[in-house]
């Protein structure tokens, strides 16, 4: 905290408060109000948290006007290009870059947790076929607290990173489980002489009437999808875990309630957004006057994928999951009229002085969607993927916040209701 205090005065009451200022090691000053509803009896109002810190953090920093995003200091930049997504993820949980044998320990250990209980697969046969993937694992990763309670002493860090670890490693496993339901196939036990994503690749697409060989391509793909969107600082599911984790709720619950917040599609469902969009234009030669459709404020239409709420500069995860994304169309020769329209509409937006004046790039889930439908992976897994990666900072932060001291989330509110009136008896109503 630094020395730096700002004042507020109340002229009714004649009153003034000095309130703190906290300084981290980059980003804005934050003021500390905690003691203003006791000094000067105000709360704060800040629909939606814009301009609310509610904790304090190690793990990830952005910079929405600079196009800044980092994991424990690392530029994501580097990270993509020179990183794997287990790497990443032990720098998430740790702090820091692991020592060869300090990754070849946790690369192990990942590995060993990637089985389920085989009622949980019985668990989720028990789910419709076509239900959504995002409700079985909600519903799945939720119950885990229910096989898996025989080492979970919230108070002891070991048992802490035992459950973190554990659901890094079945979280594919159960993910790919639920696509097989959905599909009818019979389940895919996880591969442990693969490594990370291809075990998933293989679980998800193997079938035992033939050979599957994963895609050296479509591997390396999903490996920097997961870097990607492995932890985006106190967004809306990562702030719903904190919060329910503030409760001393077991991580489990912490991450269902996640991925429940996750769902949304203004949060992770964006990417199945951008595919709907681009069958909603359905052919190249409609882009233009889907454009033009965009710039008028009274169409209801949006071009969705472009523009980010936290990035006021170009997504720096789109620039690098774009060259990604032309790179697999190519190395798997996929031929899809849907993606040459992506890839038009994407051109005209970026040479658009429209688009460009008001810096409504591109963004991460315009590129990944793409990437996920060429790999064969349908719309209703989108989320999906986007919560496996995203489990990495959910947990990382649970951990964070487990180590020190936690109030409870309890944000207060503007009442606007009735105010105090007698009952009246149903009869005289």
């Amino acid at each position: 905290m630094s020395e730096r205090k700002v004042t507020v005065t109340d002229e009714t009451a004649g009153k003034s408060i000095d309130l703190p200022v906290i300084s981290g090691s980059e980003g804005e000053p934050t003021i500390d109000i905690k003691s203003l509803p006791s000094e000067l009896g105000y709360f704060t109002y800040d629909p939606g948290f814009t301009a609310t810190a509610a904790c304090t953090s190690e793990i990830t920093f952005i910079d929405g006007g600079q196009g800044i995003l980092r994991y424990r200091g690392y530029p994501i930049e580097q990270l993509a290009e020179k990183s794997s997504f287990l790497e990443v993820a032990y720098l998430l949980l740790q702090g820091e870059l692991p020592s060869a044998e300090e990754y070849s320990d946790f690369e192990r250990d990942i590995t060993y947790h990637t089985m389920v209980n085989e009622q949980l697969n019985t668990f989720i046969s028990g789910f419709h076929y076509d239900a959504h993937p995002m409700a079985m694992m909600a519903g799945v990763v939720g119950s885990l607290a229910a096989f898996y309670h025989d080492r979970l002493d919230m108070e002891d860090s070991a048992h802490r990173m035992l459950a973190a670890k554990r659901m890094i490693a079945k979280m594919p496993t159960i993910a790919a489980a639920c696509y097989r339901h959905h599909m009818g196939w019979p389940t895919a036990y996880p591969q442990n002489n693969l490594s990370y994503c291809e075990r998933f690749l293989h679980m998800m697409f193997s079938v035992p009437a033939e050979e599957y060989k994963v895609s050296p391509s479509a591997v390396r793909a999903l490996d920097l999808l997961f870097i990607l969107h492995a932890d985006h600082e106190q967004n809306a599911s990562t702030s719903t875990v904190r919060l329910v984790g503030s409760t001393g709720a077991n991580p489990y619950a912490c991450v269902a309630a996640g991925i429940s917040a996750l769902w949304g599609p203004a949060h992770g469902g964006a990417n199945e957004a951008v595919l709907n969009m681009l069958h909603e234009i359905g052919d190249v030669k409609n882009v233009p006057q889907f454009i033009e459709r965009a710039k008028d404020r009274n169409d209801p239409f949006r071009l969705m994928g472009f523009g980010h709420r936290v990035y006021k500069n170009y997504d720096p995860r789109a620039s690098i999951i774009r060259k990604a994304c032309h790179e697999v169309l190519q190395e798997l020769g996929v031929d899809d009229p849907l993606m040459d329209l992506a890839m038009e509409l994407e051109r005209i937006a970026l040479e658009d002085d429209y688009f460009v004046e008001k810096k409504l790039y591109p963004n991460v889930d315009f590129y990944s969607g793409i990437i996920y439908k060429a790999l064969g992976f349908p719309v209703s897994m989108f989320t999906v993927m986007f919560a496996i990666a995203r489990t990495v900072g959910w947990v990382a932060q649970w951990l964070e916040q487990s180590e020190t001291p936690t109030k409870i989330g309890r944000p207060r509110q503007v009442y606007n209701g009735p105010v105090a009136r007698d009952y009246v008896a149903l009869d005289k109503r």
